[in-house]
């Protein structure tokens, strides 16, 4: 099978199909909030007092860790919402990327490799190729990042965000906060992802994302700076944007983003870990699969083929040891499926 680029293409349907997806979508959204809520009720209920009896009686452990930052920059609000986010960006972006890169450029530990989506793609990676990749993502989050967040700071100032320990959000609004976050991410990224497939542009903009037809974890930040601040930045800004968050909340935000999509582009469907056939299958295909969550996807019917492939039934939670690829083999009695 021949991954073929492009574009995305119509997705013309039948009335009654595009209620099918409708309801489907709602369905799909209904589960995401639903699990939201009764994760966000068992913490309220017991978890949290679970909690605050590891961090102290107090509850006030992370408050605690918050005024570490908050004194090391003394208060100094530009240097946490602005040096701070993007020093913290670079970090766990590259620390967490590092353990794939190991894999991808020596192949050790060769048991990973067994996890592969595409099992005959960079190995190794390309050197020449990954070179570019390093400079165009630093560059992106250095030179690009930098005034974008300095602008994004000026706008949460106006929206009231607050930078003061004694100001820090209780535990469960944060849960509620992130469920937004995560909604918010969806919307923006889904519309701006598949404007960047628009003929016009792609080959512009977004063709640069989709050299790599078997993404690597460094991979998510590599985009045409244009695409890094509108579809990298802005969707993952939008959530706290509109809620007016603590920065404290955005920046865990930030961390659960940077290690979300790092999964998604990693190439490796890796125990217990959120599965990336989903994205992974977009890079191949270029037409399908433009979301985060699939719930816009599937309202607009822009996951039919990934529906119908073998990657869609392998896009679950891996829970044991062994790879989904012989679990759910391509060949099934000596027949392609």
């Amino acid at each position: 099978m021949l991954a073929q680029e492009g574009p995305v293409t119509s997705t013309e349907s039948s009335p009654p199909q595009k209620a099918v997806r409708l309801v489907d979508s709602v369905r799909k959204a209904a589960w995401i909030i639903g699990s939201a809520l009764i994760t966000f009720a068992a913490f309220r209920n017991s978890v949290t007092w679970h909690l605050q009896q590891v961090w102290g009686a107090s509850g006030d452990f992370w408050q605690r860790q918050w005024e570490k930052i908050y004194n090391f920059c003394d208060g100094n609000e530009f240097v946490i919402g602005v040096i701070g986010a993007n020093l913290l960006a670079l970090v766990v972006f590259w620390t967490f990327n590092a353990l794939f890169l190991l894999v991808d450029v020596t192949g050790f530990p060769q048991s990973v490799l067994k996890y592969k989506i595409q099992p005959d793609a960079n190995v190794p990676v390309d050197r020449k190729k990954l070179k570019n990749a390093v400079l165009t993502v630093l560059f992106n989050q250095m030179v690009i990042g930098l005034p974008v967040c300095a602008l994004w700071f000026v706008v949460m100032r106006w929206r009231g965000c607050q930078y003061t320990p004694e100001s820090l959000p209780t535990f469960q609004w944060v849960l509620l906060e992130l469920l937004v976050f995560s909604l918010a991410e969806e919307f923006f990224f889904y519309y701006s992802h598949r404007t960047f497939h628009h003929p016009r542009i792609y080959r512009l903009i977004h063709k640069r994302h989709h050299e790599w037809t078997a993404p690597i974890g460094i991979i998510a930040l590599y985009a045409h700076p244009i695409e890094h601040i509108f579809s990298n930045m802005l969707p993952v800004f939008m959530g706290p944007t509109i809620m007016g968050s603590h920065m404290a909340t955005s920046y865990l935000w930030l961390v659960l983003a940077l290690l979300s999509t790092t999964v998604s582009h990693c190439g490796y469907h890796l125990p217990f870990l959120p599965s990336p056939e989903a994205h992974d299958f977009h890079h191949f295909k270029f037409t399908n699969n433009f979301g985060v969550l699939g719930v816009l996807d599937r309202l607009h019917g822009t996951d039919n083929h990934f529906r119908a492939s073998k990657a869609y039934e392998r896009h679950v939670l891996l829970l044991s040891l062994t790879p989904m690829r012989e679990t759910i083999p391509d060949v099934v009695k000596g027949k392609k499926m």
